[in-house]
């Protein structure tokens, strides 16, 4: 029976979504293929974090240390090639986050194993895994895979998958002590500072209602905004829009804006480029409206409506209030 090791992400105490994610996918995969699914967690009074996913995976290897509190790539590499050694895992879990870019690359190196950055997808063949990966912007989706080893690293872009439990697990607990050398540390950690991140967070919300360049100009953009308002979602946006400044940066969704998952997306006058449905793969039901036949969006989404924006909107919006006033 193989085993997946899941590396946990945690900040100022609190489990990061990408981590639901990865033991989601995880999970899928155990279910699949009787694989073990182990989270790894480094850090320092990290109980409450192994209670948060005690039921999504069989084993959880806590190593808990005061020197462990700030993360530090080089120490957490080596405690990480540890337990790859000692375990042999058949795939390694990493975030593609800031953090799992400095970790990755030279986990890699030091277990001596082959490693796939930013993977959308990971599927499993004769014991061999292929990783999904996405190229020139996603346009092209790759299928990548490796020669032969004793285990795979991949890092997960965030928001790719669920972060639904899965399967019914109980994990076992083992607490496991620093090793016993020292390990040579080239940087310190000076301080944590959180970068704005904006008035709303797209990424956590439930419904998205997404505008594109068929508003036509920015003060058409209110209307979509009450509509939001009035369906209790939150607006976001396609790149164009952040690039004629009308809405900020945080509420773009794509490539190059924040890879979402909300139970509804509903896209309003936006033609659905590579880069615009890389980041609602994740989505549950995606509804598009678009005048022209031929867009894109119309290819991914589950419900389509072929009309004029300004004539579909307030007509949805003015049968939202009367439904919540009936």
């Amino acid at each position: 029976m193989g085993e997946v090791f899941v590396i946990v992400e945690h900040r100022l105490g609190e489990i990061r979504d990408i981590t639901l994610e990865m033991l989601w996918k995880a999970g899928e995969l155990g279910q699949g293929l009787s694989y073990k699914v182990t989270a790894v967690i480094i850090g320092h009074e990290v109980k409450s974090i192994a209670e948060t996913i005690s039921d999504r995976a069989d084993k959880i290897i806590i190593l808990d240390d005061e020197r462990l509190k700030n993360f530090n790539a080089d120490i957490s590499k080596e405690i990480i090639a540890g337990l790859i050694e000692e375990s042999r895992p058949t795939l390694t879990l990493i975030g593609n986050t800031s953090w799992g870019m400095e970790l990755a690359p030279c986990l890699a190196v030091r277990a001596g194993l082959p490693l796939a950055t930013d993977c959308i997808d990971i599927m499993i063949k004769d014991d061999k895994p292929t990783a999904q990966r996405q190229m020139y912007g996603g346009k092209i989706f790759s299928n990548v895979s490796f020669t032969p080893s004793a285990g795979y690293l991949l890092t997960i872009r965030s928001g790719v998958f669920p972060k639904d439990k899965i399967g019914d697990r109980q994990a076992q607990i083992v607490q496991k002590d620093l090793p016993p050398k020292d390990i040579p540390m080239r940087k310190d950690f000076i301080e944590f500072a959180e970068t704005a991140a904006g008035d709303v967070d797209i990424t956590q919300a439930e419904l998205l209602i997404s505008v594109g360049r068929g508003v036509g100009e920015e003060g058409n953009i209110p209307l979509i905004r009450e509509l939001a308002e009035a369906l209790n979602g939150l607006l976001s946006c396609s790149r164009p829009i952040v690039d004629k400044n009308w809405l900020p940066k945080y509420l773009q969704v794509g490539t190059s804006g924040k890879s979402v998952t909300p139970k509804v997306y509903i896209a309003v006058g936006i033609s659905g480029a590579f880069q615009h449905l890389a980041g609602i793969t994740g989505a549950g039901t995606v509804i598009a409206i678009n005048k022209d036949p031929k867009a894109p969006i119309f290819r991914t989404a589950d419900y389509g409506i072929i009309e004029d924006l300004f004539k579909i909107v307030p007509v949805l919006k003015e049968k939202v209030l009367e439904a919540k006033k009936g």
